[in-house]
């Protein structure tokens, strides 16, 4: 969308903002950087980068409060849960609406009047437009551009690839539970640096967040980032899936291929794991 807009295609946005969990893989801040260079400052378009914090940092800080991450659960007595899923909106919706706040001239805890908004494009694409949804405060309004000009996802490859952004990466967190099979080989067999702080944050959040246990409200169970409910050195991430092979076949690139399907990345307004993030109290865990 930052490109269509720099090209005259859509209208000249304002402003674009990036929500940085601090722990992204390092090909998506190059590519970050070489969007803003080639793309976003010829056509005067700024881009605001906008934090909570680290998820990665917080995640293992007892003094730091933490927006939990969709952590998959082996309780003790061997039943399978998952903690709820509080990242997306701490670490990139939260954000995003304090910069829009001020941005407009309303910064938290002003009031803003009911004539005062912005209009937000979201990046969904015809493949996902179930996904679309209205924002969930008056002074955003959510436009989807890509529906309303009927592109799908392989429009939009098809546009980057004549753009020279052919390769451009999905933004996730390294460690972000909902990978599939594919991403974390990915990570492994193309980043050993990530490989090994992914490894070793796994290790690390076995009891879950740090703040949780400092304050003796300890996981009854163990916390995994993969799926398996192993250790992720040791997870079963080699074994392609029939849902893999048949995205394969048709044509998928191996990067964007999930456990479950095609992987879109973490958007702070369509989280593909949004469905599937259930609370502790489900499964029996302290809270």
């Amino acid at each position: 969308m930052l490109a269509l807009s720099a090209e005259g295609i859509l209208p000249k946005a304002d402003y674009a903002i990036f929500a940085d969990t601090g722990w992204e893989p390092k090909a998506v801040y190059d590519h970050l950087d070489r969007l803003e260079k080639e793309i976003a400052e010829p056509a005067g378009i700024p881009v605001l980068r906008v934090s909570s914090g680290n998820i990665r940092n917080d995640a293992l800080d007892p003094d730091h409060r933490f927006a939990s991450m969709p952590l998959y659960i082996l309780n003790q007595d061997a039943k399978q849960g998952m903690t709820r899923r509080q990242c997306t909106g701490e670490y990139k919706i939260k954000p995003i609406k304090k910069k829009v706040r001020e941005l407009l001239g309303h910064p938290y805890p002003q009031r803003i009047p009911n004539d005062v908004f912005v209009e937000q494009w979201v990046g969904i694409s015809t493949d996902e437009f179930h996904r679309a949804k209205d924002a969930d405060v008056r002074y955003m309004r959510n436009r989807h551009p890509l529906i309303d000009m009927g592109w799908s996802r392989n429009d939009c490859l098809r546009y980057l690839t004549s753009l020279g952004f052919a390769n451009t990466p999905k933004s996730s967190c390294l460690g972000c539970p909902f990978h599939g099979n594919a991403q974390w080989r990915h990570i492994r067999d193309t980043s050993p640096e990530e490989w090994q702080d992914v490894v070793a944050f796994d290790a690390a959040i076995r009891q879950g967040n740090a703040r949780a246990n400092a304050s003796g409200n300890r996981l009854l169970g163990q916390a995994f980032l993969h799926r398996s409910r192993v250790p992720l050195d040791q997870a079963p991430i080699d074994h392609v899936t029939a849902a893999e092979q048949t995205s394969l076949r048709i044509g998928a690139d191996e990067a964007d291929v999930l456990e479950n399907g095609i992987e879109d990345g973490c958007s702070p307004w369509a989280c593909r794991g949004e469905a599937d993030a259930l609370t502790q109290d489900d499964f029996g865990l302290a809270t």
